[in-house]
Parts: C-alpha cells; structure tokens; sequence
C-alpha cells in the first residue's frame, strides 16, 4: 500500500517537483554505493596485516609418546607458566601431550579428548608456538632425526 501511495502523490506533483525527487533519488544511490565502496577500502586497509596461518598438524606416525626425560627437555624451552589470577591455567605438559597426539593420529583439533583440556586452548597454545618458532624446536627435542623436515613444515 505505501507504494501505491507514493505512485499517486508522484502522479500530482508537479514538473519541477517530479524533477527534483528523481534527482534526489539518483543522488542518494550513488552517494550510498560510493559510501558502501569508501567503507570496504577504508576496513581493508585498517584490517590487520596477517602472515601465514599455522598449517595444520602434519600426521606423523613415528611421534613417541612423551616420557619424563622428553618432558624434562621440552619444559626448558616453553615459557615460564605464571600463576595467575582468575580461571587457573591449562598445563603445558598437558597441552603438549595433546598437540602430539593430534600429530600422531591426524584428527582435527575439535576431536582430542578431554583429557588435554579444552581444544581450543590447544589449539592456540599450537599456533602461537609455532608462530615464535617453538613447537619446531619442541619435535627437534622428540624427533632429532626428522627435525630438518619438520622445521619446514
């Protein structure tokens, strides 16, 4: 109903009236699809410059299980981990545990068990990681023979 209501007042206006509403319109698309353009560039340039996203685990079947004197080796690598206030922090014992068995049994990240504490956390502890270089250096310390290859990966 509107718009039959806006045909009819558009039918008794006048000539410079009918004029002037066209050109109004016209005006007003242009200047919101140059104003939706300006936006998306102005978000692209904004948006931050992001470097290659961690790959995702390779599977490896030769990855050991981690053992006390692996994790005597491994904890000398990882940063400090402060206790802090607020929810308590997942360890990082367990955390590798469940890094190494996604790598070992190629699942995604979203199916590793409870027990490594929630994947999410995993998940990000990984990427940061291998961000700074570290989860390289952790299979070099469990897999000495094979760390040239992992380091590529």
């Amino acid at each position: 109903v509107p718009e039959v209501r806006r045909l009819f007042q558009a039918m008794s206006e006048s000539q410079d009236q009918q004029a002037r509403r066209l050109h109004w319109s016209h005006f007003r698309r242009q200047h919101q699809a140059r104003a939706q353009r300006f936006h998306r560039l102005r978000r692209a340039r904004q948006a931050p410059v992001v470097s290659a996203d961690p790959p995702a685990p390779q599977r490896l079947l030769g990855v050991p299980a981690l053992t006390d004197e692996h994790w005597e080796q491994v904890r000398l690598l990882l940063p400090p981990q402060k206790p802090r206030t607020g929810r308590p922090a997942v360890d990082h014992r367990l955390v590798v545990e469940g890094m190494l068995w996604v790598v070992r049994t190629g699942s995604s990240w979203r199916e590793l068990p409870e027990r490594f504490g929630p994947w999410s956390t995993v998940c990000s502890r990984y990427q940061r990681w291998w961000k700074e270089g570290l989860w390289a250096c952790i299979l070099q310390v469990l897999l000495p023979s094979e760390a040239s290859f992992l380091s590529s990966a």
